[in-house]
């Protein structure tokens, strides 16, 4: 539960002895003297109440109150009234007050106040939360496709991490999606009502990642390609990552971290700092048999976003995409899929070979990909694949593939 409270009073030394009183507590005060300062503080997303005094210079205490109402009809305001203002208080409370307070009030009267409104607060926003949860469903299943072991692999680590509040590393070769999976672990946590802000790495400059991390606060920042952030850039985000209460970073990179923080190619307490949870996106060469899911998928969409009628997607199309490697991933995929969506044909129409050569590039690719995975084994990649040993190496021959050339 939050333990904000934003306290308005235009009273300078009122305001620093109920601040004290909300710290003693163990509440955490934001202060402001007048509707101008605190109305900028009021958002949705907001989560503490409003602790406002009634009697103030220019727009008072009920302004402030149909402002709060205006913007988030469910947050609690608690006025403050002054020796003989009750009617005034009965009127905000007919107005939609939480509740009201006289001055000067009981340390103990106050703090039991603001915290029943902050449990009131904290049960509406858990609620919005599991509302938004059930309208859209599980966000991995939703938007990461895909039937085969790596996949669910894939969503079941996502799921996992999205749980905690620590910072996330997302792995992956270019085109893999690293901007789509972090969206995801955002959209799967607690804090998926709250702003998602996505900076590219390359070129930020200091301003622009603190302004950043300010417009993420109590939500997610995504860096695009964090090994591309300038080095002092670098100690800026070891700073702000330092700052309670701040954006959950998750950074995403197409190259080997690790390596580059032993080289001295990025800062190595700051990949320190961002390798708590890694998440990593298998490539689309591991996974062939999601490559007709993925690719109907994306033609889906392409004929939806342009109007146009789905072509038929013929076995012979997969075939010839199933042969290919993808070096780029989900987004070769997605441009192959828009192409053949507007009758451009796909990015290889296999060079002319029949279906059963195609097949056979298929099953060579994934006999090849089996013994990498193992590191050139070729009894745990006939296991991997469910073969006997002796039809395994009769494939092997047949293609020209050699276990000893994938041993690391």
């Amino acid at each position: 539960m939050s333990q904000k409270v934003l306290l308005v009073d235009d009273d300078a030394m009122v305001r620093e002895a109920l601040g004290q009183t909300l710290e003693l507590a163990g509440l955490d005060p934001l202060t402001a003297g007048s509707f101008i300062e605190a109305k900028d503080h009021i958002s949705p997303e907001f989560d503490g109440v409003v602790l406002s005094d009634i009697r103030m210079p220019g727009k008072d205490g009920f302004a402030l109150l149909e402002h709060a109402q205006g913007v988030d009809a469910e947050l609690p305001v608690i006025l403050l009234t002054g020796e003989g203002d009750i009617p005034m208080a009965v009127r905000g409370m007919s107005a939609g007050a939480f509740d009201f307070l006289e001055k000067p009030c009981e340390p103990d009267d106050l703090v039991a106040v603001v915290e029943r409104a902050l449990r009131t607060r904290s049960l509406v926003l858990e609620n919005r939360h599991l509302k938004l949860q059930a309208e859209q469903g599980d966000a991995a299943a939703r938007l990461l496709f895909g039937d085969s072991r790596l996949a669910e692999e894939l969503r079941a680590r996502v799921r996992a991490v999205a749980r905690t509040q620590a910072e996330v590393l997302i792995c992956g070769e270019p085109g893999s999606g690293t901007s789509k999976v972090a969206e995801v672990v955002h959209l799967l946590s607690g804090a998926a009502m709250r702003p998602f802000v996505k900076l590219p790495a390359a070129g930020l400059t200091g301003e622009a990642l603190s302004d950043g991390f300010d417009r993420a606060e109590g939500g997610t920042m995504f860096l695009d390609e964090v090994a591309a952030l300038d080095p002092a850039a670098q100690f800026l985000l070891l700073d702000l990552l330092d700052r309670p209460g701040g954006a959950r970073v998750v950074a995403g990179t197409y190259q080997d971290l690790d390596a580059l923080a032993q080289g001295g190619g990025f800062n190595p307490d700051l990949f320190y700092k961002l390798d708590i949870m890694r998440v990593r996106i298998p490539a689309i060469r591991e996974r062939k048999e999601d490559i007709p899911i993925l690719f109907r998928h994306y033609v889906a969409i392409a004929c939806e976003q342009a109007a146009l009628p789905q072509p038929e997607i013929t076995q012979d199309v997969l075939a010839r995409l199933m042969a290919q490697d993808w070096p780029g991933n989900a987004r070769a995929l997605m441009n192959a899929a828009m192409r053949f969506a507007m009758g451009l044909g796909e990015a290889d129409e296999g060079d002319g070979l029949g279906l059963a050569e195609q097949l056979a590039q298929v099953e060579r690719s994934l006999l090849i990909e089996a013994l990498r995975r193992h590191g050139g084994a070729a009894s745990a990649a006939a296991r991997d694949l469910k073969l006997p040993r002796k039809t395994f190496y009769d494939k092997l021959a047949r293609h020209g593939v050699r276990p000893e050339t994938y041993r690391s």
